[in-house]
């Protein structure tokens, strides 16, 4: 159902990427299981657009092939692929077991302080965020403004899953391997697991633990009112 309220995607992501923060915007992409959706409006508005890829070293190798796969369909000529610093990785993760100690110091090693440094040079960038993800997600919104004054442009955020699945469709787009099998929401393979029965999708991340963020968004999803005044929607 068109949505009266709010700007489609595709303007939102026109707008950003092409006038309010036209060479000052990236987008970061887990090439995860909804994650061609984005990866495709991007790749129709400026395939070299800089596209943030975390690899944290503990991911699925579906994720990877997944992530070559969208690239080479896609035609992205600027993905990066983003890697922990091996000298916190010796100070703090020596053994390879700080996901079974502390999940939030290990996401910072290898997820927040990462894309902290990729993000240094960007005013703004794009995330693939909804609010039908689960319920720490609810009140997103398209563009928010961070702790750090970075902007965070989110133009799926009222996006639901019937929406998703009819774009795949439209657009033939490949899914993520690891979907036929149960997977909703797909992060590193040491703390990903199917979803719970009757629980959103994201229940599988950190299983039985009180986390339900790797971090990333936290320091920066600090809601704006209102539109930032640079955004004009043309299209």
């Amino acid at each position: 159902m068109l949505d009266m309220l709010h700007p489609t995607a595709e303007t939102v992501l026109h707008d950003a990427i092409m006038h309010a923060y036209k060479g000052k915007i990236a987008l970061v992409s887990s090439f995860g299981t909804e994650s061609a959706v984005l990866l495709h409006m991007v790749a129709g508005i400026d395939k070299s657009l800089p596209v943030i890829f975390l690899d944290t070293g503990k991911l699925f190798s579906e994720t990877l092939a997944y992530r070559d796969e969208l690239v080479a369909r896609l035609g992205l000529t600027d993905v990066r692929s983003i890697r922990p610093s091996g000298a916190q990785l010796a100070a703090y993760d020596p053994d390879d077991r700080l996901w079974e100690k502390d999940t939030d110091l290990c996401c910072a090693i290898r997820k927040t302080n990462p894309l902290d440094e990729a993000l240094v040079n960007f005013d703004a960038w794009i995330t693939g965020r909804k609010r039908s993800q689960s319920g720490t997600r609810a009140r997103l919104e398209q563009v928010e403004t961070g702790a750090d004054g970075r902007i965070t442009v989110n133009p799926l955020a009222f996006w639901s899953e019937a929406e998703l699945e009819a774009y795949f469709d439209a657009h033939d787009l490949p899914r993520h391997p690891l979907q036929a099998e149960g997977y909703t929401s797909i992060g590193c393979a040491t703390c990903t697991h199917k979803p719970l029965p009757g629980q959103d999708k994201r229940s599988g991340r950190w299983a039985g633990k009180a986390k339900t963020e790797c971090g990333i968004h936290m320091p920066r999803a600090m809601t704006a009112p209102s539109w930032p005044e640079t955004l004009s929607f043309e299209v």
